[in-house]
């Protein structure tokens, strides 16, 4: 049986860890939505050394655990003559993590947009830049929305990494509450419910959307 008065007794601090994972995210989607936009732009350009660039950050981000990637934002960088607060590194490592995944999934809605939308675009009088921000990129996305939708939902469990460098998470006031009771199951029960809130209506919203998409096709 769930021991409430750990929930009630604590409610501050799991409120603390929960609007900063809340920012955390959103902050993180928001960054990694623009840089994955970039890279995925990268990879499909007509010039070699945009495509070797976009597909070496995509490769390297995506094939490297997140909490090596966060490690080195909050205890590399600072070798190089750069500290970041633990909440900033953690944010920065998710964002960038989460924006390779991301512009794959944009490439892939570029690559589903006819070639004759760039073609008409072109032929419009509209450069390549401005082509694929007013004609393709508004596709694309479209697309991928649910993919985009299930990588968001991704970046908000993975905001539990920030935790392992004490970035004011819900999982770093787990750890905290933890330490102070002497309690782990019930104290964990609750973090979990926290991120439910979180994620299962935002696990509605993009099953909405994909009816909502599935539907206007």
């Amino acid at each position: 049986m769930l021991d409430f008065t750990i929930l009630t007794d604590h409610f501050g601090q799991y409120m603390a860890g929960f609007l900063n994972t809340i920012k955390a995210s959103v902050l993180a989607l928001i960054g990694s939505f623009i840089i994955g936009t970039i890279f995925a732009v990268f990879r499909i350009a007509p010039v070699k050394t945009l495509n070797i660039v976009g597909a070496a950050y995509v490769e390297f981000f995506r094939n490297i655990p997140i909490l090596i990637i966060v490690f080195f934002m909050f205890t590399g960088l600072p070798v190089l003559g750069l500290r970041l607060e633990p909440f900033a590194a953690g944010t920065i490592g998710l964002m960038i993590y989460t924006s390779s995944f991301i512009a794959e999934a944009i490439r892939a809605g570029i690559l589903s947009v006819p070639k004759g939308q760039m073609e008409a675009g072109r032929s419009s009088g509209f450069t390549y830049v401005q082509t694929m921000r007013y004609i393709i990129l508004p596709q694309a996305v479209k697309l991928v929305i649910p993919p985009l939708g299930n990588q968001f939902l991704n970046l908000i469990k993975n905001s539990s990494v920030l935790g392992v460098i004490a970035g004011l998470d819900l999982m770093y006031y787990g750890d905290l509450v933890s330490s102070s009771t002497f309690v782990t199951f019930d104290v964990y029960i609750f973090v979990a419910m926290f991120y439910l809130v979180l994620t299962i209506p935002l696990s509605f919203g993009i099953r909405y959307m994909e009816r909502r998409l599935a539907g206007a096709r």
